[in-house]
């Protein structure tokens, strides 16, 4: 039996392009999401938040397709994520997802700008054309210059931005980032951060980032802000059991909203503080 088409892209009218509702998983009898709702819209930033465990990742590969939920469903434009054949979650997340992971996973017999180029060379892209796509991403993320090369002469950060590259080149309808900056120096963080926000805002692109940063989060050095305890306006949960969100003020954050994670479930965003030095270099940036 032939594989079903994917739908055209753009959501339905009235609908998130990307849902979840009851999202429930555990890893090895752990409980790892605990019934987690959330409703994205089409060209909306959503950053995730959480401590180590709280089950920020498991939430950004239920929502992909890397992970079917022991419970609940996702659905995307429309699509029961959750029901599709392996094959065809695969196909989803080749044509439609990009995702970048808090570790670069490039291929090193591949040059930096084949690496970037191969979702479109995946797809049928000429060879000519995807090179010239990949080489604008590159020079974007101020990694043009080690086109030629491969991964193993690149520093680690540099390896990231290629990976960032190859995320965007393709200009999925949904980017996931699970901590895209972990391995990246401070000083390079805001420009990454700041490629992807832009780079989805300018392309219409859904993003939803799994992340600690200040930057994206809105927070102050003093740990006020948006999503802080010591912020004055605050939202709840929205109807239909969604996960309890912070709206940033324009300009205060990269990010629309901020969805917060503890133990597996969605908490109030006033439950939510900023991490200080210490509790950073105990907490891991992804689950």
């Amino acid at each position: 039996m032939a594989s079903p088409d994917l739908p055209p892209s753009g959501p339905r009218s009235g609908e998130a392009l990307l849902s979840a509702r009851g999202l429930r998983y555990s890893h090895d009898r752990s409980p790892a999401l605990l019934d987690v709702s959330l409703h994205v819209a089409e060209g909306e930033i959503v950053t995730v938040t959480g401590p180590r465990g709280s089950g920020k990742t498991t939430l950004l590969h239920c929502l992909s397709g890397r992970l079917l939920p022991t419970d609940g469903e996702v659905t995307f434009d429309g699509l029961a994520v959750h029901t599709l054949p392996q094959a065809d979650r695969e196909r989803l997340r080749r044509d439609r997802f990009g995702w970048i992971g808090p570790e670069p996973a490039l291929v090193p017999e591949l040059s930096v700008w084949e690496n970037t180029a191969l979702p479109l060379l995946l797809a049928g892209t000429g060879r000519r054309t995807a090179r010239r796509a990949a080489e604008r991403w590159l020079e974007r993320l101020d990694v043009a210059d080690r086109s030629r090369d491969r991964p193993a002469g690149l520093l680690q950060s540099q390896r990231q931005r290629v990976a960032v590259a190859r995320a965007l080149v393709h200009e999925p309808q949904v980017l996931f980032a699970d901590e895209p900056t972990a391995p990246l120096h401070t000083a390079d963080r805001a420009q990454v951060l700041r490629t992807l926000t832009t780079a989805a805002r300018s392309h219409g692109i859904t993003l939803v980032l799994a992340s600690l940063d200040a930057a994206v989060l809105g927070l102050r050095d003093d740990g006020s802000g948006p999503g802080s305890t010591d912020d004055g306006e605050r939202e709840g949960a929205p109807h239909g059991g969604d996960a309890p969100v912070s709206k940033v003020a324009a300009g205060d954050a990269l990010a629309d909203r901020t969805v917060t994670l503890l133990d597996g479930r969605a908490v109030a965003p006033r439950q939510a503080t900023a991490p200080s030095a210490q509790d950073s270099e105990a907490c891991s940036l992804s689950v």
